[in-house]
């Protein structure tokens, strides 16, 4: 799999930073990144504006249909209603201003004072990190040159899914395979549309697909209960097939199932609360479909051991392709996780969860975990990042913390340094991964602000570093 970085915007600048040992960094100067953005504030906005085919960056799906409206500055999603979108675009962007110690400041100071924050701690986390490409790649140019420590606010999910492949390999598909190829899908402990509202209406209902597919002749099973099927209704009105066993009890279900494909069905009448001849009725289903796709969400897996359940699910799939064409695909949640576990592969060589403090890349999803080193005072600053979403915050500690949000309707505590960041496709351009790591997607500037992106924040700590 290859997956090309963006252009740097400052290409033509002397490098004057590497990244990682090898991947060339080019920061702004501080007076040009200042002055981008006083630039930015005055450019007029009109009275009314569409933008057309836009990427939504609030899901990782990153629907690219969406149709934008701009009137005096407030957007309104036009094409579809879809409420993460909807909440996502038309949020409004209160004037803000940074702060240190909940007192309002220029950026200058926030800026300079969150710098000696970082330049006098021994070891600080860079967490959240939902940001886009370029925030990423400035977020680990910081953790390389502090020899920090990063890790994703969903990394316990991305976590699951990195020890399975790693253990044993997987057999995973794309969401266009999905979409043109998949005759049967089973949602294993997730119903999708909790996190990815148009799933359904692009990859499941679609009108049109490749190879004379039916797509309203697909058959959906839902595996746990307290799932919303209401979405795996087809357009004819094909209700789907629902065993609700207790959630937490997911990976008995395959290992029953596994068992039946191995020819050994097991003795017993029931497992995890489902009639054992339910899950050899849905083992026969899956041998019997021309191309079945296994969906499960990661960070919906939340319980102990999910990582063995996932695993489970994977060598299933792979027995599977003895009777027939079977994949996976694993949704790994929002605010651009995908991103950033992208971007720290292919300039660390590792996913998240990389301790940049030895003087070199050092993976270690137990220890790196931000719970862990929070709980364990093994971190002694912390650098937020939550560009999509300004309810997001971090973890409560006593450490001096960094936040890089888009203004918040109210603050939950007095950070250290708060420094306001404009939101990826709305108040600045941008490149995101999409959840199935295949594709990256352009996204758009939609409204003027006066709001640094937070990649230029980054790239202003490590010029004063």
């Amino acid at each position: 799999m290859l997956i090309f970085a963006p252009q740097d915007k400052c290409a033509g600048l002397k490098p004057s930073h590497t990244v990682v040992r090898g991947q060339p960094f080019y920061p702004f100067t501080f007076t040009q990144m200042m002055t981008e953005t006083v630039q930015d504030s005055r450019s007029p906005s009109a009275a009314r504006r569409s933008f057309k085919s836009v990427t939504c960056p609030f899901c990782s799906l990153l629907c690219d249909d969406m149709n934008i409206e701009s009137r005096h500055g407030r957007l309104r999603v036009e094409s579809v209603r879809c409420p993460r979108a909807v909440t996502g675009f038309e949020r409004p962007s209160p004037p803000a201003s940074a702060r240190v110690d909940g007192v309002e400041v220029d950026l200058h100071e926030a800026i300079t004072t969150a710098a000696k924050l970082l330049k006098s701690s021994r070891q600080p986390l860079f967490g959240g990190l939902a940001t886009d490409v370029d925030g990423m790649r400035a977020a680990l140019a910081l953790a390389d040159r502090t020899g920090g420590i990063v890790d994703h606010m969903l990394g316990d999910g991305i976590y699951r899914n990195v020890l399975a492949m790693q253990d044993r390999g997987w057999m995973m598909t794309t969401l266009s395979e999905l979409r043109n190829r998949a005759d049967l899908i089973v949602f294993a402990g997730t119903d999708v549309i909790s996190d990815h509202p148009r799933f359904f209406e692009r990859f499941v209902w679609n009108k049109e697909s490749m190879f004379d597919l039916d797509t309203g002749g697909r058959e959906i099973i839902y595996l746990g209960r307290g799932l919303d099927a209401g979405a795996g209704v087809s357009p004819q009105g094909r209700q789907p097939w629902h065993l609700k066993n207790d959630p937490q009890r997911l990976g008995e279900i395959i290992s029953a199932a596994r068992a039946a494909l191995a020819g050994n069905p097991l003795q017993a009448k029931t497992v995890a609360g489902v009639r054992t001849r339910e899950v050899n009725r849905l083992v026969s289903r899956l041998k019997a479909a021309k191309y079945p796709v296994i969906v499960w969400s990661p960070p919906r897996l939340d319980f102990p051991a999910a990582d063995i359940t996932i695993a489970g699910l994977c060598e299933f799939i792979k027995e599977l392709n003895q009777f027939t064409r079977c994949s996976g695909l694993a949704l790994g949640g929002n605010e651009a996780a995908a991103t950033a576990g992208a971007v720290c592969t292919w300039q660390s060589g590792y996913q998240l969860r990389v301790n940049f403090g030895p003087g070199h890349p050092e993976f270690d999803p137990v220890r790196n975990a931000t719970g862990r080193l929070l709980a364990n005072g093994e971190v002694d600053a912390l650098l937020w990042i939550s560009s999509f979403d300004p309810a997001i915050r971090p973890p409560q500690s006593a450490i001096p913390t960094i936040l890089l949000t888009p203004p918040p309707e109210e603050f939950d505590r007095v950070y250290s340094v708060y420094i306001p960041v404009g939101v990826p496709g709305v108040d600045h351009a941008g490149q995101m991964c999409r959840v199935d790591t295949v594709v990256s997607l352009p996204l758009r500037k939609l409204r003027d602000t006066t709001l640094p992106s937070a990649a230029m924040v980054m790239q202003m700590l490590l010029k004063l570093l």
